[in-house]
């Protein structure tokens, strides 16, 4: 793993590896963490484009049982230390060293800062990736692989699961609301049928695109609304000199 020092006591971008030195990681971290950093991340952006915009509408506070609750990311504080800078630099937020590449600086973060997880409550939302649909957001393009139905029983008694553990319906009305949302938002896709999709209700990111498109379409339509006026003055100022003209001719004498 290669990283780009940016301190100024440098001169120009001095490259070294990061594991020389004879590191070992596994004996330096002999409690390896088993959870996905980049299905967690995929994880948080559902969570974060889908769902958290409705729960911040109801002003619905999470309980931190709650698996959703931001608290249950063990990546969540160092992700948060992830200072982008261009397409070509990621900064660290613990001790300021520069990367050239994001998973540069996720590396960074298992060699450097392991000591900053929090391990203690096996928390990894990679876990919920099955209930989430994060393949759905992976992947562009639609799985034709053969849909096994006791995976999607398995995940949709999972995403029900968290529903019922995230919005009590007995806490109100809004988390009624929300626990509604949350089964057609998520759960009811998880079926072999094909007829349901996942966030079927949009999220952050689809409405930013209609908003996008509503303003490309404003933008196209106003020279043409301006276009329609012009003509329509045009021909009414047309009408009006024809109509003076006919009127000044009405009034000129006869010859005798």
């Amino acid at each position: 793993m290669v990283h780009v020092s940016s301190s100024p006591l440098f001169s120009g971008n001095q490259v070294y590896d990061e594991s020389s030195g004879g590191r070992n990681f596994e004996q330096e971290h002999p409690h390896e963490v088993h959870c996905s950093r980049e299905r967690s991340r995929i994880a948080r952006k559902v969570i974060e484009e889908y769902l958290t915009p409705f729960v911040e509408r109801e002003n619905y506070q999470l309980s931190k049982k709650c698996k959703l609750h931001p608290e249950k990311d063990i990546f969540r504080d160092q992700e948060e230390h992830k200072v982008y800078i261009d397409i070509h630099e990621w900064r660290c937020g613990y001790c300021k060293k520069s990367f050239r590449e994001e998973n540069f600086l996720d590396q960074h973060f298992d060699n450097r800062h392991y000591n900053l997880l929090n391990v203690s409550d096996g928390k990894c939302l990679a876990d919920l990736c099955g209930a989430l649909h994060c393949d759905a957001v992976m992947t562009s393009k639609s799985s034709r692989s053969k849909c096994n139905p006791a995976a999607a029983a398995k995940n949709r008694h999972l995403c029900e699961s968290l529903a019922d553990g995230c919005f009590p319906i007995s806490e109100g009305p809004s988390a009624s609301r929300l626990h509604e949302l949350f089964l057609h938002q998520f759960c009811n896709a998880h079926t072999c049928s094909g007829k349901q999709k996942p966030f079927s209700r949009g999220g952050k990111e689809q409405r930013s695109f209609f908003s996008i498109a509503a303003a490309a379409l404003i933008l196209v339509l106003l020279p043409v609304f301006y276009l329609f006026l012009y003509l329509i003055q045009s021909d009414m100022k047309s009408r009006t000199q024809e109509l003076r003209r006919i009127s000044k001719a009405g009034w000129k004498t006869k010859p005798s």
